[in-house]
């Protein structure tokens, strides 16, 4: 199986997403379903996606398990729920019998607080995961990096997978300290990576796929091939380029991994962490 870890959909409208409202990110403002991103994953010869929350809202939850219902490449989705919520089992019960429903994000790196995933209301919530076979996507910038290390470290049994390799200083060439801190993360072996998101976080006219081979370094070192997964980060992806571009960077990477290994970046391993058929 073939797996795009990483994608978004969304029908647009002004008052479910403000964030777009910055002229820069205009390419976003349009509806992004599941027919669109079929034929980049037949292009790429994928078999099906992960589509990830955007809307931190429980009807963003029911509406991406319709379009998996209704699509069979949308293999997995992860939701959202109120994890610092007193009802957080009760959020997660309805979730938990769906096949296709397999892990929870929080938009971290929207909190102003950098300790927010250290809060105790916010760990008595992830610690109700694994109880409910859910995952938990780690989204952070590189200044909660320490945090993500204090979550991970605190729950040994809890599946993690880190997206978009932290989001590191790459329009600015910055390395440290987001390398020691993936380092120190990937030394536990309840967190994989996510290859994707990358591009948007260079500069999104002058990039080229060498500007982001230290980094790669880093992580395939850090985590090792048995811990990475390719995703997209698709339509996310089309303010820096487009589909296409960001997979022909992924596979200038998986081109220096063995047969068994780029199987495995290519799907094996997403297909292994969130329980996909």
């Amino acid at each position: 199986m073939r797996i795009d870890s990483h994608q978004h959909f969304w029908l647009y409208g002004h008052d479910d997403y403000p964030w777009m409202d910055n002229e820069a990110l205009q390419a976003l403002r349009t509806d992004h379903l599941p027919p669109d991103l079929l034929c980049h994953l037949n292009n790429a010869g994928l078999d099906g996606s992960v589509v990830v929350q955007v809307r931190q809202t429980l009807e963003e939850n029911r509406w991406m398990l319709e379009l998996a219902d209704a699509h069979d490449h949308v293999r997995g989705v992860v939701g959202w729920v109120d994890l610092c919520a007193d009802d957080v089992d009760a959020q997660l019960e309805p979730y938990a019998s769906h096949p296709r429903f397999c892990g929870i994000r929080h938009i971290v790196q929207d909190e102003p607080d950098d300790d927010y995933m250290l809060a105790p209301d916010f760990q008595r919530g992830i610690g109700r995961l694994k109880a409910h076979g859910m995952t938990y996507d780690v989204l952070v910038f590189p200044k909660q990096l320490p945090a993500a290390i204090g979550l991970v470290q605190a729950f040994p049994e809890q599946p993690f997978v880190l997206d978009h390799i932290a989001k590191p200083l790459v329009k600015d060439a910055i390395i440290d300290p987001w390398a020691e801190q993936i380092r120190k993360l990937a030394s536990y072996p309840n967190i994989t990576c996510k290859v994707s998101g990358m591009i948007t976080e260079a500069d999104w006219v002058e990039w080229k796929a060498e500007d982001f081979d230290r980094y790669l370094d880093v992580v395939l070192e850090a985590f090792g091939a048995g811990r990475l997964m390719y995703g997209s980060d698709w339509p996310v992806c089309n303010l820096a380029g487009d589909y296409e571009r960001v997979f022909s960077l992924a596979e200038r990477f998986a081109s220096k991994l063995s047969d068994a290994e780029r199987a495995n970046f290519w799907g094996g391993n997403a297909a292994r962490f969130y329980g996909l058929d």
